[in-house]
């Protein structure tokens, strides 16, 4: 377990690192590029099964214990170590980050997006899964910052050479957003450990911030918090979001949205929560009240996108649906109960799904059309899907009614929690406030509904015969083998939450309660 942990994180900098050497002669396959695709689906896989074994591995009658320990001093004078290890908070978002990344490759395989060499394509990709694994897995705060920085290069390049129009701008835009967050975000981790005498996030948690000043964690939660606020993002601070999953490749907006924004929303568990809890119980009615016009923001953006006539880009509407979901989360964790923060990390995982798979979906539908323009799509020349490509057409209403929270599906459990969460916020919160913040919650989920439910009459719906014949192919093997994944855990979540509550609950209790199960 511990050799396996510490495998996930460096093999995929290894598989990097070999991606850009010659291919062996027996390996190379019809041509080179072939050979390097296939060898990030190889890796990637490989990452996958290791994930796997080590959640199969884990001890689930103990989730609130860190398990796959690894604990080797680094910089002495620091007290900074190399310390890893897996909770039921974090092996969840493990083990969908493996699988997201390979099923990223396996589409790439196929359908690699247009761009410079393939070689850096493919190491730039594996770069950035050992970025996001080490975020997830690393118990040291210095470490975790420099995971959390690790991820931002690979992405801006993906974004800039393989991306679409205004890739560029977009780009720059991503990274210096995240950039400037992140400095204020490390000014923090530096005030804690300085302040504490450790980095080691398992000791500060289980201290519950009894070392730290209440000045203190108040400049710290402020500080880090404005960093994982953008990664998240949280509005105001989202104005990156769009432009970056408007251009990025398809699998660049997968993993944006399914991974690098879950980095942000788990610091504030991980690291705000547990080490300075009097800070957030300053901070929380502010974060709740960021979280409940997030909700509202995001969803009249998205309506705004959907309406005929205004030239909605289907991608920009699907980021801005972002903006709203991770409101969410992001309610549930300011509530500081065990029910809002297991709904906050139960609506990460869902997002991540059905985000995923919206994302795919979309992606394919640019490749066949040219466009993800949304009149486009819906005029007499448009997708009618159900009568031209009916198994996309099935495929996009599912993420669509996924997504705007039907009961028996992932999306539902997350946002409910979220809402009990704010129902009955922690001792010392001000419950009339978020009881305010849940009614607006409450009201975006009917906004949600409105125009995911209007881009599927639009899209799916129509006369196939109405305008030109369209030759439209419905949905290859390799896009059905890298979506029926997404789908298949969206339904087993949402009709068996248990399986993700009964990892994260443990965990969240001894995390709320310093360290004490």
């Amino acid at each position: 377990m511990q050799f396996l942990l510490a495998f996930i994180v460096a093999a995929p900098l290894l598989g990097a690192v070999a991606a850009l050497l010659p291919a062996p002669p027996g390996l190379k396959g019809r041509s080179p590029e072939q050979a390097v695709l296939r060898h990030g689906v190889t890796v990637t896989g490989v990452i996958l099964a290791a994930a796997i074994a080590l959640t199969l591995g884990f001890d689930h009658d103990t989730p609130s214990r860190f398990q796959a320990t690894t604990d080797i001093s680094w910089i002495p004078a620091l007290d900074v170590r190399i310390h890893l290890g897996v909770d039921g908070i974090s092996l969840p978002l493990l083990l969908m980050t493996a699988l997201l990344f390979f099923l990223c490759a396996l589409y790439s395989y196929f359908k690699l997006p247009a761009g410079p060499s393939p070689k850096a394509f493919v190491a730039l990709l594996l770069v950035l899964e050992s970025g996001t694994l080490a975020t997830f897995a690393v118990l040291d705060l210095l470490l975790f910052f420099l995971a959390f920085e690790m991820v931002l290069i690979p992405m801006y390049f993906l974004i800039a050479r393989w991306g679409g129009a205004q890739r560029q701008a977009a780009a720059w835009k991503f990274i210096l957003y995240t950039l400037l967050g992140s400095v204020v975000m490390l000014l923090g981790l530096l005030l804690i450990g300085l302040q504490s005498g450790t980095f080691d996030m398992v000791a500060l948690a289980t201290d519950n911030g009894r070392e730290l000043t209440h000045t203190t964690q108040l400049l710290a939660v402020l500080a880090i918090g404005i960093g994982l606020a953008v990664k998240t993002p949280m509005w105001p601070l989202h104005s990156w979001l769009p432009d970056a999953h408007t251009a990025a490749p398809t699998v660049g907006s997968v993993l944006l949205a399914g991974v690098l924004l879950k980095m942000g929303t788990y610091g504030f568990v991980r690291i705000l929560l547990p080490v300075t809890p009097d800070g957030m119980a300053t901070f929380a009615p502010y974060l709740g009240a960021f979280a409940a016009v997030g909700i509202v923001y995001g969803s009249l953006a998205c309506l705004a996108l959907a309406r005929k006539g205004n030239k909605g880009d289907l991608k920009r509407l699907i980021a801005y649906s972002s903006v709203g979901h991770m409101g969410f989360v992001l309610l549930g964790i300011a509530s500081m109960t065990p029910t809002g923060v297991n709904g906050a990390l139960f609506a990460n995982i869902a997002h991540g799904l059905i985000t995923g798979l919206l994302f795919f979906l979309v992606g394919a539908l640019k490749d066949r059309y040219g466009t993800a323009d949304l009149d486009t799509l819906a005029g007499a020349t448009g997708a009618a899907l159900y009568g031209r490509a009916p198994r996309m057409g099935a495929f996009l209403a599912f993420a669509a009614v996924a997504s705007l929270g039907l009961p028996g599906l992932a999306g539902f459990w997350g946002e409910m929690l979220a809402l009990f969460g704010a129902f009955d916020p922690a001792e010392g919160l001000s419950r009339p406030a978020f009881l305010t913040y849940m009614a607006v919650g409450a009201f975006g989920t009917l906004l949600t509904a409105a125009y995911l439910l209007i881009v599927v009459r639009r899209v799916c719906m129509g006369d196939p015969k109405v305008g030109p014949e369209l030759a439209v192919a419905d949905i290859q093997r390799y896009e059905f083998a890298a979506w029926t994944p997404l789908v298949a855990l969206t339904v087993l979540a949402g009709l068996w939450p248990a399986v993700l509550l009964g990892l994260t609950d443990p965990a969240v209790q001894k995390l709320l309660a310093g360290g004490n199960s």
